[in-house]
């Protein structure tokens, strides 16, 4: 049986460079990360094949939530490959984060694939959140 995933596609006015920063730098990570203007509290990326990250976010109705996992594959700036997980349910099952960069124009086509999800609910809880985490995404490292 297939399990659910979801495909977001995205065009910002930023070089492959920038955004590949973007998603590993935790200086980076801290100014986009997260579904709503909460505050990210931490954030750490050990970018290494192995290697693993984890950030921590509050929303705005306080709530926290801390995610991690590790990197399978890097391509400096066009592909980073992931295992996601939250790390406050201790019955959260792993999925597989791919986020593909290519230059487009002034700008670079972001395609973001989460997969490996249990059902159609808990795809379509992280694509709200996703979508989200990149408009914020979109306002720090694009152009305007």
């Amino acid at each position: 049986m297939t399990k659910p995933s979801l495909t977001i596609r995205r065009r910002i006015k930023a070089s492959p460079e920038k955004l590949f920063r973007a998603w590993t730098d935790p200086a980076n990570i801290r100014q986009w990360w997260g579904p709503d203007d909460g505050p990210v509290l931490h954030a750490e990326a050990d970018l290494r094949v192995g290697g693993a990250f984890r950030v921590k976010f509050r929303m705005l109705d306080g709530d926290e939530h801390e995610c991690g996992g590790t990197y399978r594959e890097i391509v400096p700036n066009e592909k980073l490959i992931f295992t996601w997980q939250w790390l406050s349910d201790a019955d959260e099952v792993e999925t597989l984060v791919t986020v593909l960069l290519q230059p487009d124009g002034d700008g670079t086509a972001m395609t973001f694939t989460h997969a490996q999800f249990q059902d159609e609910k808990t795809r379509d809880g992280h694509q709200a959140g996703w979508s989200g985490s990149f408009d914020k995404l979109e306002r720090a490292f694009g152009a305007p």
